[in-house]
């Protein structure tokens, strides 16, 4: 990310309407988070960062992944076993395919889980208002 890369306007939006103050550091994370084609964790946010502006804290990443989250700009995720991970909370809703290996996370969407999970609530009563699906796994090996 070049240092003149403008993050998502909508992070920056959402802060300024919170009455958030968008420092140089922000606007740094900001576009880092508007980058990444990943889940990354605090420390891979900062060290990032770091290669834009050395004078970047983790306090000011922590804080700023805080309040994101606060006012629903980003998700937080803590897959078992690992550091809470992060990822925008606009799009399209996906679940999660977490490589117990590698730790990679791999996004996927099915409608046959998604209409399993309608049945499922329907017929215990429920109406499903929020849901997350993560699953753990290792790569099949060939034979």
């Amino acid at each position: 990310m070049s240092e003149t890369a403008n993050p998502d306007p909508d992070y920056e939006t959402a802060l300024r309407r919170a009455g958030v103050r968008i420092t140089r550091p922000r606007r740094i994370i900001l576009g880092i988070l508007a980058d990444a084609g990943d889940h990354p964790d605090a420390m891979e946010i900062f060290r990032r960062a770091v290669e834009v502006d050395r004078g970047i804290s983790l306090s000011t990443v922590y804080r700023t992944m805080k309040l994101l989250e606060g006012i629903g700009a980003i998700h937080r995720h803590a897959f078992e076993g690992g550091p809470s991970r992060f990822e925008p909370a606009a799009g399209e809703h996906h679940d999660h395919l977490i490589d117990i290996d590698t730790g990679d996370v791999i996004e996927f969407q099915s409608d046959r889980i998604e209409q399993l999970q309608q049945e499922i609530a329907r017929s215990l009563g429920y109406e499903i208002v929020h849901h997350r699906l993560e699953l753990y796994g290792r790569r099949l090996r060939k034979q």
